[in-house]
């Protein structure tokens, strides 16, 4: 027991940073995006986002106190990252869904509430836009049909946009 005295104490360190970290992030962040007037959807997407990284920082930390080598902690974090990578440029990954959702929500004119219409040669799409996920867009119909759109097909089609009032 004496052996791991010493991990268990920086491990109980870390949880309880960890914790606090988390508290302060959602605070602090749903706070930020208020006085940008995003809407709470987007604000839990935002605060989604910024948590999973701070979970793979502390998975970092407790590997490095439970004595995973540089090497291989190098090794996973650069696999992670590659992964990534490929993720911005694979079209057909679920990764691509992922970061284009991202992209979708940060750097797009798209907002859920707005009016759009995919133009679209073989099948035109119009619909106000229920919800931005990691993986889809949600449409709702002038028929109530919900449509589920892949995010990295909103990314290479073009749409016209009717903001929402």
């Amino acid at each position: 027991m004496e052996k791991y005295h010493f991990q268990i104490v920086e491990t109980l360190i870390v949880v309880l940073a960890f914790v606090a970290i988390q508290f302060l992030n959602h605070r602090l962040i749903n706070n930020a995006l208020k006085k940008f007037n995003l809407q709470r959807d987007n604000r839990k997407l935002s605060i989604k986002a910024i948590s999973f990284f701070t979970v793979l920082i502390f998975i970092i930390f407790l590997s490095g106190i439970w004595g995973v080598k540089q090497s291989e902690l190098l090794l996973f974090t650069t696999s992670i990252l590659t992964v990534l990578g490929i993720a911005f440029f694979a079209q057909w990954s679920i990764l691509s869904n992922i970061t284009s959702g991202l992209i979708l929500f940060f750097n797009h004119p798209l907002r859920i509430g707005d009016t759009i219409k995919i133009i679209d040669k073989e099948q035109p799409v119009e619909g106000v836009i229920q919800d931005i996920s990691y993986f889809f867009l949600h449409l709702k119909t002038n028929e109530n049909d919900i449509i589920t759109i892949p995010n990295s097909m909103v990314m290479q089609k073009s749409f016209l946009i009717k903001p929402a009032k």
